[in-house]
C-alpha cells in the first residue's frame, strides 16, 4: 500500500473505505510478486503471493450476504483468483497473475466509483425513501 496506516487510522475508516484498502493491498502484493519473479527472486514472490491470497481470503469473510447475489458472485470470483494466484505461485506465471490484476483492478474500480456515487449525495437515498412513503401514504384509501 502507498500509505501507512495505524491502528487507529484504520479505526477510522468505513468498512466500504477498508474494502478500498484491502483492493488496493492486494494489487499492490501481486505488482511486487511480478516484478520479483521477474528478478528471479521467487522467495519473496511467494510471500507476496501469499499475502494478496490471505487479502482475498479477507475480502471473501467480510462479504455481505444479505447484499444479494452479488455477495455470492463476489464469493465465486474472489475463490477462483486466489486459485489462479496458487497455480501463479506454483509455476512462477506472471501470466496468470497479470489476469488475476487485471480483474482486481475492475472490481476495485467499480467500488471506488460505487464510494463516490453514494457520497456524492448521502441525502438522495433518504429523499428517495421519504418520497416512496409518501406515495405509499397518500395513495392509501382509508
Amino acid at each position: 500500500m502507498t500509505e501507512i496506516f495505524t491502528e487507529s487510522a484504520i479505526h477510522q475508516k468505513s468498512p466500504q473505505e477498508i474494502t478500498a484498502l484491502l483492493y488496493e493491498g492486494c494489487m499492490t502484493n501481486l505488482e511486487e510478486a511480478i516484478d520479483f519473479i521477474n528478478s528471479k527472486d521467487y522467495i519473496l514472490a511467494n510471500r507476496k503471493l501469499q499475502n494478496a491470497n490471505d487479502i482475498l481470503q479477507r475480502l471473501g469473510a467480510g462479504l455481505n450476504y444479505d447484499a444479494g447475489i452479488i455477495a455470492d458472485q463476489l464469493d465465486a470470483l474472489y475463490n477462483y483468483m486466489a486459485d489462479k494466484i496458487v497455480e501463479a505461485n506454483l509455476n512462477k506465471d506472471v501470466k496468470i497473475i497479470k489476469e488475476v490484476l487485471h480483474s482486481l483492478e475492475e472490481i476495485s474500480a467499480a467500488w471506488n466509483q460505487a464510494m463516490k456515487n453514494k457520497t456524492a449525495d448521502p441525502a438522495a437515498g433518504i429523499r428517495k425513501k421519504a418520497s416512496v412513503y409518501e406515495k405509499s401514504v397518500l395513495t392509501e384509501e382509508y
